[in-house]
Formats: structure tokens, sequence, C-alpha cells
């Protein structure tokens, strides 16, 4: 069967079918799942089949894939597949996870925000696959951020085009209310992003921030704030995003270079959530295997 591209919105988002990725693709069938994410940003597939084994390797296709870092007292919830990024809300033993600290940090994630733009080395595509769901909520939210670049205000615009802004996963931590302080934030690592970012295969622009951005490079602290609190909120009104709910096996496809994204809201001490993420890089793949992750989390553990 060819592949079929349903619509969520009108200029974002589309239901893809007709296709068993679980299968070897052969490369007609991946160059069309490729243009279908260049034009829709946000694709998803309904009832997979896909495992762990089989999302790695219909990730593949993508590019390269990061692996999920090793920090310090916590174990990877699926340590025979690096390249899984665990979205849950359960601990290594499959327990709801009930630490407050780890309960705070991943609150993060349900703020506006764009995967590893805290990274010097971009993430393109993520790809999140639902094991267990909650009865109610537990939602991704995407914006889509192309479409809001293109309707900006033109002096805006003209900013975005030529400012860039500093990037700390502390930050939008510190916003979701993990207790680190602003000068903790500024003695851990930060990337410098581009405001906006230009699609290869499109032409088409799209506002790069988020939740994680801190500063904008060459004004006040308050004042790059404020530009950035004002993108966000521009970036996600009712036109631009939609939601996405999930059936075991489900899979949600999302350009990080043309998207923000947040976790919906559900009750995480009581409702299982089992979400599985695979993160392309952007860019080729490096000639020796790298871990970047593991090392972005251990010049950010304090030494004292």
């Amino acid at each position: 069967m060819a592949l079929t591209a349903t619509p969520i919105t009108p200029r974002f988002g589309a239901e893809l079918s007709g296709l068993d990725i679980s299968k070897p693709l052969d490369p007609a069938d991946f160059a069309a799942i490729l243009d279908a994410m260049n034009q829709w940003g946000v694709c998803v597939f309904r009832k997979t089949g896909l495992d762990n084994a089989s999302h790695i390797a219909f990730s593949r296709h993508f590019g390269h894939l990061e692996t999920a870092p090793l920090v310090k007292n916590r174990p990877r919830r699926h340590p025979d597949h690096a390249e899984i990024f665990d979205a849950s809300n359960l601990t290594p033993a499959g327990e709801i996870l009930v630490d407050q600290n780890m309960v705070l940090h991943k609150k993060g994630d349900r703020l506006w925000h764009t995967d590893s733009s805290f990274m010097d080395l971009r993430s393109a595509y993520s790809l999140l696959l639902a094991y267990e769901v909650p009865k109610e909520g537990g939602l991704t939210y995407f914006a889509d951020m192309r479409s809001a670049y293109e309707d900006l205000p033109t002096d805006i615009r003209a900013k975005v085009d030529h400012m860039e802004a500093e990037h700390s996963l502390w930050y939008s931590r510190m916003l979701a209310g993990f207790p680190i302080t602003e000068e903790e934030i500024d003695g851990r690592p930060k990337a410098r992003q581009p405001m906006s970012i230009r699609q290869d295969a499109t032409g088409r622009k799209a506002i790069y921030i988020g939740s994680h951005a801190v500063d904008v490079v060459g004004l006040p602290r308050s004042e790059g704030q404020e530009l950035i609190r004002y993108l966000i909120a521009f970036a996600t009104q009712p036109q631009y995003i939609f939601g996405v709910s999930y059936e075991p096996g489900d899979l949600v496809i999302w350009d990080n270079l043309a998207t923000m994204h947040r976790g919906g809201d559900f009750d995480i001490f009581n409702e299982r959530r089992d979400m599985r993420r695979t993160t392309v890089r952007e860019g080729a793949a490096p000639d020796q295997a790298d871990d970047p992750f593991t090392a972005y989390f251990s010049a950010s553990t304090p030494t004292n």
C-alpha cells in the first residue's frame, strides 16, 4: 500500500497509514515518510507493533541516534537498548516514580520546549512510542514554529533572524519548581543557538526557542527573557497547536527544528505512563561512537 497522510490541522500535523513500519522499509517508502515529515512537522502512526528493537531500527532511517545518558545513581530503564530515552513516570524497576526531586525534574517536560536545545549538538527528529497510557490525560501537545515564524510581526521576525539564545536544561527545571538557583544554572553548561532555523528541504524558517532558553545574547537577562516569553506565547496560540492522545503501540514523530512540544497533565502518582523515545541528531553521524548527554550531565554535577 502507498503511504496516506490525513491532516490533523490544515497546516500542521498528520496521521500516516498504509505502511508497516515494524518491518524493513524500502527507500521509496521511507522517502514518502520523510516528505510527509517535511510537510507536516509532526506525524502519527497508530498501532505500529513496534518494540524497543524495531523502534530503534525504524528510527535509524532518519539518521544517527543519540544514546540516553548514564547518570550517577540512576541506571537506565532499558540498559540493553541505550538508544531508548525513558519518557515515563516509572522507576528503573517499573514502579511509579515518587521521588520528589525526580518528579520535579520531569515536570519540566510539561513546559513548552524543544528536545536537546540545551546541547551544542542539536536534535532533529524525536520518535515517541507508547507502551502504557493513563486513562485520562497524558497527551503530547505540539506547536507549529514555522507558521508562527511566518506570522510574526515584521520587527520581531527581524530580531529572531539575527539573534541567538543560550539554552540550559536546568533553567526549564527551575521554572517547573526544581530546587536550583540562577547562580547554579549559570555555573552549568549552556548551548548557544540561533533563534530561527531555515529548513533546507522546504526553504521555510522556524522560530527555535522554548523553556530551556534562559538568555538572549546581547540583551539584559530580563529583556531577553521577556522576548523569549513573548515568542513562546505567540507560537502557542490556538491556531498553531494540537494534542496527540495515545493507545499502546502508537508512535509520534516530530521535527525538533520546526516544532515545540510539551507533555500534558495526568495523575502521575496513580496512573502509569510508559513512553519511550529515540532521538535523531541533526547532521551526519560521527566517525566514532559518542555520548554527549552523559558528558553534559557529568559537567552539570556539583563537585563539592
